[in-house]
């Protein structure tokens, strides 16, 4: 009686390349890091000429929420050792988001490293094209079935939290660069259009929801970010009540969508529903 060779996948030139890629590229992601955090170079909220502060617009999150970077930069150096490994580096889930998982840390150190130069548009397109990766790796993740604990953590909690964060990032990304550039509707005009960014940020939540089966990673991260605007414009400049109730809401709205999609998620043989993922 021999054993199938089928089960037990061939570590081919193709694995081997992307393993080496993604460690490089993670490298690069703990560079522009250094840069972000005025290691070796100037802190977020003081580059760009204070755009992207946390009391530069009235979608910026109060500064403790930046603190979700800790459990997804961890997770993405986990990550990166971990697929490396011959065993995990041929799982089907490694081989199709491994690329992606690489481009998303390159793109991450191409944001910090643009927003060094104070190219404030610039950053939005990077940003814009973080979210877009992060969305098709996720969406991947769904489609083929954790077989691990570790793969569960570190593929779908890290870029799950990844996406939700960068999702709600976006928004005030564009807010930032909007009001960069002079936009300023007036008073009470920039409250509402601040409410309507905050409930953008709230479909997204609920479309991630519905296409994702109700990833509790993602719902989290973004409800964090939406909860922390709130604390920002209830407890700090620039204050806006509107803008601080809508974050409350938006924040309780995305929960609520990854309840009703992770609760609803059937036993069928639906790739999109049959992961009970994190």
């Amino acid at each position: 009686m021999t054993t199938s060779a089928s089960t037990h996948p061939e570590l081919t030139t193709a694995d081997q390349v992307r393993r080496v890629a993604v460690i490089a590229a993670e490298v690069f992601c703990v560079v522009g890091t250094l840069f972000g955090i005025g290691v070796i170079g100037t802190r977020v909220e003081e580059s760009s000429g204070g755009a992207l502060a946390a009391t530069a617009t009235l979608v910026a999150p109060a500064g403790p929420a930046f603190s979700i970077w800790t459990p997804i930069y961890v997770g993405l150096l986990a990550y990166a050792v971990w697929q490396a490994l011959p065993v995990n580096a041929v799982r089907a889930r490694v081989r199709s988001t491994g690329w992606l998982a690489a481009a998303s840390m390159v793109l991450n150190a191409a944001w910090l490293l643009v927003t060094q130069q104070g190219w404030i548009w610039a950053s939005v397109v990077v940003i814009v094209a973080l979210a877009l990766t992060l969305g098709t790796l996720v969406e991947r993740l769904t489609h083929e079935p954790a077989g691990t604990t570790w793969d569960r953590v570190l593929l779908d909690g890290t870029f799950g939290l990844y996406l939700g964060w960068v999702a709600v990032a976006t928004c005030a990304n564009v807010t930032a660069a909007l009001v960069d550039s002079g936009v300023d509707l007036g008073a009470a005009a920039n409250q509402v259009a601040a409410v309507a960014v905050v409930a953008v940020a709230a479909g997204l939540g609920v479309l991630f929801a519905r296409r994702l089966g109700g990833r509790w990673a993602v719902a989290a991260a973004m409800a964090w970010g939406l909860a922390w605007i709130a604390v920002g414009r209830l407890g700090d400049e620039p204050r806006s009540v509107a803008t601080g109730i809508a974050g409350i809401v938006s924040a309780l709205v995305v929960l609520a969508a990854a309840q009703r999609w992770h609760e609803s998620r059937p036993g069928t043989r639906q790739p999109s529903r049959s992961l009970r993922a994190v």
